[in-house]
């Protein structure tokens, strides 16, 4: 029996760079508001994946 594929990953390295420079353009426009604190989690979270 062979073994299953191994699985690819969904989004690139490229990818992650635009979409926490998004995520930060949007952290900006709304740094005053109470779920900027969940955009500004995700932003670092999109950081640290960027290092793996």
């Amino acid at each position: 029996m062979s073994e299953p594929q191994r699985a690819r990953a969904v989004l690139s390295t490229e990818d992650f760079k635009l979409i926490r420079e998004a995520v930060l353009h949007y952290l900006k426009a709304i740094e005053d508001q109470p779920e900027s604190v969940k955009f500004s989690n995700l932003y670092h979270r999109l950081g640290s994946a960027l290092g793996r």
